[in-house]
């Protein structure tokens, strides 16, 4: 490049905590809540403690206008993407603000090397964006009673088992592009006899042919491409 981009003149400044602010979290589309390095146990069983910085003793008061100032339990359209928040030392965090999302509607988790949020329960989300993770199997997918729009691209689920879990919620649309079990055989079949209420697979309409009852026989079969 012969200009220098506009981020050029911060490449030498490092995160820091500005104490002292009115914003507050449900106002922040895309926050950063990824934490810096492990945790200070972790960093003296690997004889790292000497690169701990001086904290800042916090005291109840404190926490508490931090929570409230947070204000997860307010936030409705919330971008976590691109965070590595699957990280061991980043997921105490990460299951601490997604267990105070009560009310988000829509929620962006993109790439995140995340394998397991069974245990998170978002009772109001209507939109989940999971690409680019490592989840397995529906069973590790957090419980979204009122989902309409699911988009599971780019992950390793294997098969379809456990998909009907979301039979009774008002699921529209479903993307599962680009994962194994998208080249099981009568794959469009499947998926649509397990969610009646499905409307669009992979960003195509329900069509006719996808009305005709699978064949349980193949259910675990694959179709392989050479």
């Amino acid at each position: 490049l012969f200009f220098k981009l506009p981020s050029d003149s911060f490449k030498y400044l490092g995160w820091c905590d500005i104490e002292e602010h009115d914003v507050r979290g449900n106002q922040l589309r895309c926050p950063r809540v990824r934490e810096a390095g492990p945790s200070e146990q972790e960093l003296f069983f690997r004889g790292e403690e000497h690169t701990l910085k001086k904290r800042k003793q916090v005291t109840d008061t404190e926490k508490w206008q931090k929570k409230l100032q947070e204000n997860w339990e307010n936030c409705a359209e919330l971008n976590l993407s691109f965070q590595d928040l699957g990280d061991l030392y980043q997921m105490e965090n990460f299951k601490r603000i997604l267990q105070r999302l009560i009310r988000v509607e829509k929620l962006w988790l993109m790439d995140n090397s995340l394998t397991d949020l069974s245990a998170i329960r978002l009772p109001r989300c209507r939109e989940l964006n999971a690409n680019k993770n490592y989840f397995t199997s529906f069973r590790q997918l957090p419980k979204i009673p009122q989902i309409q729009h699911l988009s599971l691209a780019e992950n390793n689920i294997m098969t379809l088992s456990g998909i009907s879990g979301f039979r009774h919620t008002p699921l529209e649309s479903l993307i599962l592009k680009r994962n194994p079990c998208e080249f099981q055989e009568r794959y469009r079949q499947l998926v649509f006899s397990s969610l009646p209420n499905l409307k669009m697979l992979d960003g195509i309409p329900k069509l006719p042919e996808d009305c005709s009852p699978p064949d349980k026989r193949g259910f675990f079969r694959v179709c392989t491409i050479l």
